[in-house]
């Protein structure tokens, strides 16, 4: 099993713990802060679960359906978190508003700031792991969990806060006031998430900076007299990368090949983490402005 999948089982095991807790507490209590933080852990619960079966699927093989294969199931997984996470903020902010026009003494607080306390202990150590995860391989999903999972260490600390305040000034106003808070941070959380996802479903160009060391590799070898036509996109963990080169008239094709092969290779190492499709035309002339009117017409 790969490491994203696994990496998925445990945010759903941990995410399942702690709406346990949360959602038993935050009844009891009748704290929005704590009921918040448990509805957020239940979307936690159900995004990791969509999670393990986007990437089961991402990382099937191409086949006659799926010439390209199913990478861009990764960045539409990233999308539809994000969008839940701001859905569930949106309800957090409801429930806060209410409890505002209709005050309500708080209880259990004692018991509520223990199991907060409990669950950012537990939600910081599956942030560390994730984010090892992430780095390791590169994955827009567990990236987007992992990103999800460091919202909520705030959103619980502040919630923690919020209970300590509450224990000690008995102010129980403070409660749906760092509600609304919290609801605020996890949409403005979420918004590069959905973002990013878009932009790799609409195959947007790899960064300036990557394609400017793509250019500088082509460049340093003297054999290819020129180049054009370079066009980039990222799917998933996957990344595809097409480009003209052009040689001298006189080249063999066979040293053309072998020229064309060490430039895949050094642009292969750029993205050590990601898996890189190269599709590179050799030309023995520059056909730029031929290609230029093929694409207007």
């Amino acid at each position: 099993m790969r490491i994203e999948k696994k990496a998925t089982l445990i945010s759903t095991s941990v995410a399942m713990l702690l709406v346990v807790m949360k959602m038993s507490i935050g009844i009891l209590s009748g704290s929005i802060a704590v009921l918040a933080s448990a509805i957020d852990s239940l979307l936690d619960l159900t995004v990791s679960i969509f999670n393990y079966f986007a990437l089961h699927n991402a990382e099937k093989d191409p086949d006659d359906d799926f010439n390209y294969g199913r990478s861009k199931i990764e960045p539409l997984a990233a999308v539809i978190e994000g969008t839940v996470i701001s859905l569930s903020a949106l309800f957090i902010l409801y429930e806060a508003l209410v409890k505002l026009a209709h005050p309500r003494e708080m209880e259990f607080v004692g018991v509520s700031i223990t199991v907060m306390l409990v669950s950012i202990i537990i939600t910081s150590f599956l942030v560390v792991f994730l984010n090892k995860v992430a780095k390791k391989t590169g994955n827009m999903v567990i990236k987007a969990d992992a990103l999800h999972y460091k919202t909520d260490i705030f959103s619980n600390g502040a919630v923690l806060l919020a209970l300590g305040l509450v224990s000690v000034t008995s102010e129980h106003i403070i409660d749906p006031i760092l509600g609304i808070m919290i609801g605020i941070y996890m949409i403005y959380s979420a918004l590069p998430i959905i973002k990013e996802g878009i932009l790799m479903l609409l195959d947007a160009a790899l960064s300036e900076e990557e394609i400017e060391k793509i250019k500088e590799i082509v460049d340093s070898d003297k054999t290819v007299t020129n180049y054009h036509h370079l066009r980039t996109r990222a799917s998933g963990s996957h990344i595809f990368i097409s480009i003209h080169v052009v040689f001298n008239v006189s080249i063999s094709l066979y040293d053309a090949h072998l020229v064309s092969d060490k430039l895949e290779d050094k642009i292969k190492k750029l993205f050590s983490d990601k898996k890189v499709h190269i599709l590179m035309h050799m030309d023995p002339y520059d056909d730029s402005e031929i290609n230029d009117a093929e694409d207007i017409y």
